[in-house]
């Protein structure tokens, strides 16, 4: 089992000495394949070693056990992609006693998604929304700036032949 925070979230270790060639190879291939699948068994299996070598040298290793979260992070940006294919697309089922399927949409699913993303996409886009002001704000600011540097040398110049003609 995973070494836990109070807080639920996996503890990282204190440094351990550096992995071998051969160790940096199936900890490759198992990272590689837990940000396909997710899943630490069958990613393991790839690697061709056993869950509980991986398990260890994440304890051991901050380095891998930080790599090991990105590759599950991308592991469930993968799934949750499939996920939206199939809610978007529909899944074709055969209907009782049919040779053809009929296509069939998780209307539930979908919006218990886009309720829980709702927030998060509302966040995101206040963000964005925010730096499109502030970048407006800014070219705004550049473009005064510009005019007031034209109006002083326009001033500078005036003052100049004004006094060339006195």
């Amino acid at each position: 089992m995973a070494d836990t925070l109070s807080s639920g979230r996996v503890a990282c270790p204190v440094p351990a000495e550096p992995a071998s060639s051969a160790e940096h190879d199936w900890r490759a291939r198992f990272l590689s394949e837990l940000a396909a699948s997710s899943n630490v068994a069958a990613s393991a299996r790839k690697a061709g070693i056993a869950p509980a070598l991986a398990y260890e040298a994440r304890r051991q290793d901050p380095e891998f056990c930080r790599a090991w979260h990105e590759a599950l992070c991308e592991g469930y940006d993968h799934l949750e992609m499939n996920l939206l294919h199939r809610l978007r697309e529909g899944e074709v089922k055969p209907a009782a006693g049919s040779r053809r399927g009929a296509r069939l949409f998780d209307n539930a699913t979908a919006l218990r998604l886009l309720t829980l993303h709702r927030e998060a996409v509302s966040r995101q886009r206040a963000q964005r929304e925010s730096r499109d002001a502030g970048a407006i704000l800014d070219a705004i600011d550049a473009k005064l700036d510009r005019m007031r540097a034209r109006s002083s040398a326009a001033i500078s110049d005036a003052d100049r032949a004004a006094d060339e003609t006195q």
